[in-house]
């Protein structure tokens, strides 16, 4: 009887040989630009108008993981977030600190 491959069980590194190559969520995380404001306005749909320290104001909405967790953001909240690089206007909020 012939001897068996080695990596007959391991079907890992198979997956995946399709198709685009995954990119990592490291390289998403350092493009993101993370700031810090406080929330000026609630609007609806769980969006909100955030002043930055610079004085600019962008329009923010909640990530998920605080969705899921029901945070409540308040007028007057401080708040971390997330900006692309691409849009400064737009940013999710990931974190409140107060």
């Amino acid at each position: 009887m012939p001897p068996r491959p080695q990596n007959r069980g391991s079907r890992s590194s198979n997956r995946n040989r399709y198709g685009p190559p995954k990119r990592s969520t490291k390289d998403e995380e350092e493009k993101a630009v993370e700031v810090d404001g406080e929330i000026s306005s609630v609007l609806a749909g769980t969006m909100f108008r955030v002043r930055l320290e610079s004085g600019h104001e962008v329009l923010a909405h909640i990530s998920g993981k605080m969705r899921k967790r029901f945070i409540r953001l308040v007028v007057g909240d401080k708040v971390k977030m997330e900006m692309s690089p691409y849009d400064l206007t737009k940013a999710r909020i990931v974190f409140r600190m107060s």
